[in-house]
């Protein structure tokens, strides 16, 4: 498996990062982030997720954040979890997306496990998805880390796309036939 931490959003030469609130500065700057997204991902405390890719069984499940600041090694574990599979390539994930995973989730009141179905995607496996299918775009979020798509059980994929799209932290899309929820850190859109 390839893994390209040296590029890791939450890193720097091998440090964890302590410049988290500079790049959620630079991400409100322009317009990434809103205001209570913004207070929420620079306070302190712990934040925590389970995530568990479908493909593979893959899981992980703890702290991402603590002490404020991003934990290195549960996102290097993150990252090794949501890699693509059919490549078996990983790519640093934006930890910001875990930040949307808890805020949806304590906002639904779930402890449960995430389903993710798609997550990380190599340029090759993005083209192919999308010769395949057009609802597939060419420039998916999926190729930067910023998307997955996913699914919480025992709740409506409806239900979850209305919380985060309230939430505004980002894109929210509705797969409500195939059962499941896209959600990004980029801009907020939705659809």
């Amino acid at each position: 498996m390839r893994l390209f931490h040296d590029t890791c959003p939450a890193c720097r030469d091998g440090v964890a990062c302590d410049a988290v609130p500079r790049r959620v500065m630079l991400g409100a700057a322009f317009g990434l982030l809103t205001a209570p997204a913004m207070a929420q991902s620079v306070a302190s405390g712990t934040r925590s997720i389970a995530v568990r890719r479908v493909q593979t069984g893959d899981s992980f499940r703890g702290v991402y954040w603590r002490d404020g600041r991003y934990d290195r090694d549960a996102l290097h574990r993150l990252d090794e979890v949501l890699r693509d599979p059919g490549l078996d390539e990983a790519t640093p994930m934006d930890p910001r997306l875990f930040d949307v995973l808890h805020q949806v989730q304590r906002r639904l009141g779930s402890d449960d496990m995430w389903d993710v179905i798609s997550a990380y995607r190599a340029p090759e496996s993005n083209a192919a998805r999308a010769r395949e299918s057009r609802r597939v775009s060419r420039v998916s979020l999926h190729m930067s880390g910023m998307a997955l798509d996913c699914r919480l059980p025992g709740r409506d994929s409806m239900g979850i796309a209305r919380a985060a799209a309230d939430m505004q932290t980002g894109g929210v899309g509705l797969y409500r036939r195939d059962g499941f929820v896209h959600l990004d850190c980029g801009p907020v859109r939705r659809w």
